[in-house]
């Protein structure tokens, strides 16, 4: 079976804040962080069932910020990986065919880190901080 890759709905929402509370790690952003509300990505399935999402930030310059990129903890076949690269490449087509000319990433995951060396994105080594303010 094939995957299927689409824009993030509304409906998704309650599957995303499952898997943020199902990775240790992870805290769930608020819908208001999210581009559009939330909705501002894309998801891979195959057939009704989600693996992969990812978040992408348009901004007023050439650059996409590719976000947020979460999986689903219990989706664990072999094709995960494909599906990773699927919304990764897929995400850089839809920034290319729009004419972005840059793509950035924040990551500590080293299996998505690498994921991304492996599609030829340049990591820095150097540790680097996320630096947040609500105001």
């Amino acid at each position: 079976m094939k995957f299927n890759i689409r824009k993030l709905e509304a409906s998704d929402w309650g599957t995303l804040v499952k898997w943020w509370d199902s990775w240790p790690e992870w805290v769930t952003p608020p819908k208001t962080f999210l581009p559009d509300n939330g909705t501002g990505g894309l998801i891979v399935e195959k057939g009704k069932q989600p693996i992969v999402a990812g978040f992408l930030y348009f901004t007023n310059s050439k650059a996409v910020l590719l976000e947020w990129i979460i999986s689903n903890p219990e989706y664990r076949s072999k094709d995960r990986q494909e599906a990773i690269e699927l919304l990764i490449n897929t995400a850089e087509a839809i920034c290319k065919k729009q004419g972005q000319v840059h793509m950035f990433s924040i990551g500590r995951n080293k299996h998505l880190i690498e994921t991304h060396k492996k599609l030829g994105w340049t990591v820095d080594t150097d540790p680097s901080y996320e630096i947040v303010k609500n105001i």
